[in-house]
């Protein structure tokens, strides 16, 4: 018999009732955790709530490690439609996840891993991976110890990898949902463990007004609460969201339902520059209230970009600029304005360093597609032209002919993925002669597949697997001395983040070039093509990267910075 066989008589004891892995070297209480839970409904602006908080503790010093926790099954994001979830953003090392993790990446200006994400479906893979190998010693395998315990092993095993002295954790969904419940319970076990000068949980929730009564109405908010207190967890932080602020009595009202002292509920209402939230937070006084809760203080900040002063300096300057520009964006999602977050924010992030503000006008490509519009009349009130990434062939047509009018009429354009594969299609076309060139994707039998799915990424989609199957996360791309895309980047090399499977085919490089399109970056291990210029338009520049992905507030991707000094 194996050792721990549990068919050996000395196992029918039972064993342990525990399980509560404790990763070597960790130590209680060097790194602190703080619980961001939502009440109401979702879309209270929880995600943005904890970046803000995430931004305020690094501008005081600490090392934030921001985490994500998403109750549904699936293993990560990337199967899922932009329609229901809204965007997929992927991580530097690969990692298809929640828009969230875009939101912590920009507000703490740094990468994060597939150590800050973590999903319902991760969990469990883990949990019958090892039940499999006999890793629970014979036992049966239960939410209460294994599930929770393997949640707090995660934690804990982020706080050694990434020398944390705050864990902050959001807890996707709304309580009283059945997905996250056993998360929360592993959130209670967690403070039981490391004490409560370790452990704090923040409720964000909701305070209703509705139109017919034009007053503020707590009871949602107040059984919210009510509900997290259920799972045995008691807050020590309301943030009260509404849309404008609400009155001391409602403040009062939370304060008493939910037993956490009045000064401790916050109120953050709707305001139009999300950039001055992390200040507004500290003028309220929450950090003061966490640092007493969790028995800790700021630190020396010696960030040389994320700090108070920059951080004052952009808010500054995004409430100095005047002059507005319209950006068109368009999509084949756009009834869902998150499937394209990031663009939004890169935009938002680009804005100031250009002086101006940015107007979007969105445009749906599915209906320049069925002639509901022109493309003329789509884009007559526009400064400046970007087409994003996406899938399939629903509204590529609309796309091209978008694309096609940018580099007639001289309007500046960014593509992005799907957004320059297509402006090589239009272009193959329309300036190379290559009557019906098209991406494989769209039209598999075309005679000049300009875009085409390279060998290894066919082979994984032969293993009828979909999930983790495209080229995922950075790539080095060599830039073309002298190109565009070397003057905007400011040195030989970018590193940015692919999301994909149809490449630019290498055996029409030559001819595009021929005809004026510079193939002015490329990947060099495959010599595939990374940017794409017009050197002959005004700005004409795009990317197979998804360059969004690594704009930050006080690092703006140069590309989209570009494009708006383009329209101006």
């Amino acid at each position: 018999m194996q050792p721990n066989d549990p068919h050996d008589p000395s196992e029918r004891s039972g064993g342990n009732e525990s399980y509560t892995p404790i990763p070597d070297g960790y130590k209680v209480g060097k790194t602190k955790f703080i619980i961001v839970t939502g009440s109401v409904m979702s879309g209270v602006g929880k995600g943005t709530f904890t970046g803000c908080l995430g931004t305020l503790l690094s501008l005081e010093g600490l090392r934030v490690s921001p985490v994500k926790f998403d109750g549904y099954l699936n293993y990560d994001a990337g199967t899922m439609n932009p329609f229901r979830h809204g965007e997929v953003f992927v991580l530097n090392d690969g990692t298809e996840g929640d828009l969230d993790l875009g939101s912590y990446e920009r507000y703490l200006n740094r990468d994060i891993t597939k150590d800050n994400y973590l999903t319902g479906g991760k969990i469990f893979k883990t949990i019958i991976d090892k039940e499999r190998a006999g890793k629970y010693l014979g036992r049966d395998v239960q939410f209460i110890p294994h599930v929770t315990g393997e949640i707090k092993k995660f934690l804990r095993e982020l706080a050694i990898k990434d020398n944390s002295d705050i864990v902050l954790v959001e807890v996707g969904g709304t309580i009283g949902d059945l997905e996250n419940s056993y998360f929360v319970e592993a959130m209670r076990e967690l403070r039981y463990e490391e004490g409560r000068n370790n452990v704090m949980f923040v409720n964000v929730t909701y305070v209703i007004e509705p139109n017919s009564l034009n007053e503020f109405k707590s009871k949602a908010a107040q059984i919210g609460i009510r509900q997290l207190m259920a799972l045995g967890v008691q807050p020590d932080i309301v943030v009260a969201r509404s849309q404008h602020p609400v009155t001391q009595k409602i403040k009062e009202k939370l304060s008493i339902f939910a037993d956490v002292p009045v000064d401790r509920v916050y109120n953050l209402y709707d305001m139009g520059n999300i950039y001055e939230i992390p200040l507004v937070l500290k003028e309220l006084g929450i950090d003061k209230a966490i640092f007493q809760i969790l028995n800790t203080s700021e630190k020396p900040n010696k960030d040389k970009v994320l700090n108070m002063k920059n951080w004052r300096e952009l808010v500054d300057k995004i409430k100095s600029a005047k002059r507005k520009v319209t950006i068109a964006i368009v999509g084949k999602y756009t009834d869902v304005q998150d499937s394209y977050l990031s663009v939004i924010k890169a935009l938002e992030h680009a804005a100031p360093y250009a002086g101006v503000k940015v107007n979007i006008k969105w445009i749906e490509s599915g209906d320049i597609d069925d002639k509901k519009i022109s493309v003329g009349d789509a884009l007559k009130d526009v400064d400046g032209l970007i087409v994003p990434g996406g899938f399939g062939s629903r509204g590529v047509e609309g796309k091209i002919g978008v694309i096609k009018y940018a580099r007639e009429h001289n309007v500046p354009y960014l593509g992005l993925c799907y957004g320059m594969q297509l402006a090589v299609v239009e272009f193959a076309r329309d300036v190379c002669g290559l009557k019906g060139a098209n991406t494989t994707e769209v039209d598999p039998k075309t005679k000049y597949p300009v875009i085409d799915i390279i060998p290894d990424q066919a082979e994984k989609l032969s293993k009828s697997q979909v999930g983790g199957t495209m080229r995922l996360g950075g790539y080095t791309a060599k830039l073309k001395k002298g190109s565009l895309a070397n003057k905007l980047y400011g040195q030989e090399t970018a590193v940015e983040r692919h999301r994909h499977r149809f490449e630019l085919a290498p055996a029409f490089h030559e001819i595009l070039e021929k005809n004026g399109m510079s193939i002015s970056g490329v990947w060099p291990k495959r010599n595939l093509a990374e940017f794409v210029e017009i050197p002959s338009h005004k700005y004409f520049i795009a990317s197979q990267a998804h360059l969004e992905f690594t704009s930050r507030p006080l690092r703006p991707s140069p590309l989209f910075v570009g494009l708006l000094k383009a329209c101006v």
